[in-house]
């Protein structure tokens, strides 16, 4: 009998900032077009999601902006750390993305990559900018659940 390979993902790297300056309404798993030595540099982790964002060219989707440090084993064929790499995701997808995305005003921001078994996946989302009080508001209400957290450990030891 065949032994079942460990499911699960790997998380690889995570734009924190999308989750401070969006909304995410919705979320979506793309794979990515890849060479051969930014998957070994991806696997050093050295990748930097911070300020990519997704763009449609003639009906296919692209992420631009997403940093992959050169792969130091590597020779005259490393690729450009900031070039466009294409997204792989059904045409119908693409196309209800595409609408939503010329219509409502949103926009396609990578929220993290990660391994989902041997293969690289983007997780992007379909997100909405934050005001300078939205913003406020969030981190006051992270701030005041952190607060009650804190209470009630401290309850939790006194008794």
């Amino acid at each position: 009998m065949a032994e079942k390979k460990k499911t699960g993902n790997q998380t690889i790297a995570q734009n924190k900032k999308a989750w401070h300056d969006y909304f995410v309404d919705e979320k979506y798993e793309a794979g990515i077009a890849l060479r051969g030595t930014e998957v070994k540099s991806i696997r050093a982790g050295a990748v930097n999601l911070k300020d990519s964002y997704c763009s449609f060219e003639k009906g296919e989707l692209f992420l631009v902006g997403m940093h992959i440090s050169p792969y130091e084993q590597g020779n005259i064929f490393n690729h450009d750390p900031l070039r466009q790499r294409k997204l792989l995701m059904h045409r119908r997808e693409i196309m209800k993305l595409q609408g939503q995305v010329q219509q409502k005003g949103f926009t396609l921001i990578p929220l993290s990559l990660y391994f989902s078994g041997s293969h690289v996946k983007v997780e992007i989302g379909l997100c909405r900018g934050k005001k300078l009080y939205d913003k406020r508001d969030s981190a006051a209400e992270r701030q005041a659940n952190r607060d009650i957290d804190r209470h009630m450990k401290d309850r939790s030891h006194q008794e």
